[in-house]
């Protein structure tokens, strides 16, 4: 994280402070997400702060692109609101879930919304985005 400002800013998916919330996940010697809800929310910040590092770090291998291009992104894309539709597992004692979710952005000014079904492992202790399905 960049600064006591932002860490005492509100999180990006909606929570507390961003440190209270999903910021104590973003650093590289932080503990995992505990839950698929708490990686997908702690992924919708990254991306709306621009921490293509954690992106890619909790992708699985299987799928994870080389790169995201977040920098390109900058300026443009603005993330705006999370809404978490449901859940499936995703549990601890779980190994796969999933999270439905909707989230708000604006992209050059325009509202647009992303709509997705994601899909989230369980391996070594973490939970990992594999994909999703967006509508």
């Amino acid at each position: 994280m960049k600064s006591t400002k932002q860490e005492n800013a509100a999180c990006p998916c909606g929570g507390e402070s961003l440190a209270a919330c999903c910021g104590r996940y973003h650093h590289p010697d932080a503990p995992p997400a505990p839950t698929a809800q708490a990686l997908m929310r702690s992924r919708y910040s990254a991306f709306a702060l621009g921490l293509e590092d954690y992106l890619l770090a909790t992708w699985h291998p299987s799928t994870r692109p080389e790169r995201l291009g977040l920098e390109e992104d900058a300026g443009v894309v603005k993330w705006i609101g999370l809404e978490i539709k449901r859940c499936e597992a995703g549990l601890a004692g779980d190994r796969e879930g999933t999270v439905e979710f909707i989230a708000r952005c604006k992209v050059g000014g325009k509202a647009e919304r992303m709509h997705e079904v994601s899909r989230f492992v369980h391996e070594d202790g973490r939970w990992y985005y594999v994909g999703g399905k967006v509508s």
